[in-house]
């Protein structure tokens, strides 16, 4: 589920969303409202999907990431930050086995283990050392071996677990979120 719309996937590999739309965050090329499920427009072969605030994220069997909706701050990862009302290839992943989608941002886990992330990076939850906001992935600082099974995002913070069993964290950390005993946000991951 997303802020304000819902995403589900079908058995034969086809995404199905419904909710506000005001962004084009359902994907189905208009920015219309729905209040039962619509077919997200030329999508197959999808094997997971994953709702931002205002954005959607869809990974298919063959590795590529597709993502359509809000663009504000670079999250659909296409270069640009036009908003999308039909699914446009993430730009430059491959092999990616994991999504997840933050408020205005969204990550990746490739098969070999590295987190890519784009969008929104004000608290550093990009975790590539900056504040800056990336349209295109960025590979997280420091970190490899994370299970393929095991990433996750808050609105504007990410956890991942290594092959090891250690958890990692970055980004906001106003409340503790990051689970380091700080206040402090990180922009590279820290160990939980």
């Amino acid at each position: 589920a997303g802020g304000w719309h819902s995403t589900a996937l079908k058995n034969d590999g086809t995404g199905w969303t419904w909710g506000w739309n005001t962004d084009g965050q359902l994907g189905d090329g208009t920015k219309v409202d729905k209040i039962l499920p619509a077919q997200v427009s030329g999508l197959t072969n999808v094997k997971a999907i994953a709702a931002g605030t205002y954005h959607t994220l869809a990974l298919k069997k063959d590795g590529t990431v597709w993502a359509w909706g809000d663009n504000i701050s670079g999250q659909i990862g296409d270069g640009s930050t036009t908003d999308r009302s039909e699914p446009v290839q993430v730009t430059g992943l491959t092999d990616v086995v994991k999504i997840a989608a933050g408020r205005f941002f969204s990550l990746a886990v490739k098969s070999d283990g590295t987190v890519w992330t784009w969008g929104e990076n004000h608290y550093g939850q990009l975790g590539n050392g900056t504040t800056t906001d990336s349209s295109v992935p960025v590979q997280v600082s420091g970190l490899s071996g994370i299970t393929t099974a095991t990433a996750a995002t808050g609105a504007f913070h990410c956890l991942a677990v290594k092959n090891d069993g250690t958890i990692w964290a970055w980004g906001r950390n106003t409340y503790g979120n990051l689970g380091d005993g700080t206040t402090t946000n990180s922009f590279i991951p820290v160990l939980m």
